[in-house]
């Protein structure tokens, strides 16, 4: 099995979710599994470490899941139009990786979630593709082809999948928004699996 890890943030659980939509669209591909990994919360003491392992949800990420993935999903609410603290934080770490150039051609896609319509999912997502960009990765995102993405009255956006969750974050994900998370998933799968197949990344 290849795996592309979903690395995402989620303070409330919206973001989770759509993490876990996009897993399902991954492992609709035969041959491909997702792992589920979370950014550890940044602490306002710089010396704190949180334990290696959440209470619940997703294990913390560590730079090995980046280097042993073929491909990656990374999400995180928007915090005033950019990705949150503890994403960065974790991205701002993985320095060796660039200079290795361990994440040269391997496809990345990126999700979010806001409380109002217009809270900056479209700068957030773009926020995340930023580094991205700067690993060498090659970006996907979600076509007009899905039909979706003319429907939707909440999220789901060319760049990437998204959710409204509401002034308490406490909205469930649309069908739309469901159905668009997977479809990335799916998307992301396939475009890696045609990586590995081609012989230009490593599982």
């Amino acid at each position: 099995m290849s795996e592309i890890l979903v690395l995402y943030y989620s303070r409330h659980g919206a973001t989770a979710e759509l993490a876990r939509q996009l897993a399902r669209g991954i492992e609709q591909l035969e041959g491909m599994q997702a792992r589920l990994r979370s950014a550890a919360p940044v602490s306002p003491t710089p010396e704190a470490v949180e334990p290696p392992v959440p209470d619940s949800g997703a294990p913390y990420a560590r730079l090995e899941d980046l280097q042993e993935c073929a491909g990656l999903a990374l999400g995180s609410p928007t915090r005033f139009g950019n990705m949150a603290a503890p994403l960065k934080y974790f991205l701002d770490s993985t320095s060796a990786l660039w200079l290795q150039g361990a994440l040269v051609g391997k496809p990345a896609a990126v999700f979010t979630s806001t409380a109002s319509m217009h809270g900056g999912q479209e700068t957030t997502l773009t926020s995340m593709m930023l580094p991205l960009l700067h690993h060498g990765m090659l970006l996907v995102g979600l076509p007009y082809s899905e039909t979706a993405l003319h429907t939707t009255r909440s999220g789901g956006t060319p760049y990437g999948a998204s959710h409204l969750a509401g002034p308490d974050s406490d909205l469930p994900l649309s069908e739309e928004e469901k159905q668009l998370a997977r479809a990335l998933g799916t998307r992301l799968a396939r475009v890696t699996r045609a990586q590995l197949d081609a012989g230009l990344i490593k599982a």
